[in-house]
């Protein structure tokens, strides 16, 4: 019986195993090509999102939905919509927040960590984050999406996130899903869905 079991496991993680396959340098040039292109070519992105919030002293992970909106060269607006009303905006070196009404604005100009995060946002969102210089990062291909790693070499920043996996889509090159790891384990993970680039998108979006 016992050996049954064992085989049982073997053929489990054999199978988990053969989904995950390393990409050759080819496909890595190919696809990172694919996502350049699709960068250079977007100005906008709106985009329906859910979140999920895993942490492990709580059973089940916190879920919210909300709105994303993007414009060059880095305005995001992130609109949360349910459970709550709750919407962050990255404008001119400022972090904007309002709290169901209840506004307040930081200064992240000055401060090398927060300009460090929102450049990591930003590019999470566009889904070109493959800097060598500022991370660790591997590429995989799972079923039919691709999955690549980040995880960052300054020392500061690991002490906040430990690890990003992004999601692609293999036929559009476009990140489908952003997930940041903490040193904990705990994680945030962003399902984007209905995403469209380069609608028309106000300036006035990002007014706080």
């Amino acid at each position: 019986m016992r050996n049954i079991y064992f085989f049982l496991f073997l053929g489990i993680g054999i199978q988990i195993s053969s989904a995950q396959k390393t990409l050759t340098t080819n496909e890595i040039n190919t696809f990172k090509s694919a996502v350049a292109e699709l960068d250079r070519n977007t100005k906008t992105i709106v985009s329906d999102f859910v979140q999920y919030k895993h942490l492990s002293f709580l059973s089940n992970d916190v879920e919210t939905q909300g709105k994303l909106a993007f414009k060059v060269p880095g305005l995001i607006k992130w609109e949360y919509t349910s459970p709550y009303k709750y919407s962050v905006i990255f404008k001119d070196d400022k972090l904007f927040i309002d709290d169901e009404g209840d506004k307040s604005k930081i200064d992240i100009g000055s401060n090398k960590m927060f300009r460090g995060l929102n450049n990591l946002i930003t590019n999470s969102v566009k889904g070109n984050m493959f800097d060598d210089n500022a991370f660790d990062i591997s590429y995989f291909k799972v079923n039919d999406y691709y999955l690549i790693k980040f995880i960052p070499k300054d020392e500061n920043m690991l002490q906040f996130i430990a690890k990003f996996e992004l999601k692609f889509d293999i036929k559009t090159s476009d990140v489908t899903e952003v997930k940041m790891i903490e040193p904990s384990e705990d994680y945030t993970k962003i399902v984007f869905k209905n995403k469209t680039r380069n609608t028309t998108l106000d300036e006035a979006v990002f007014n706080n």
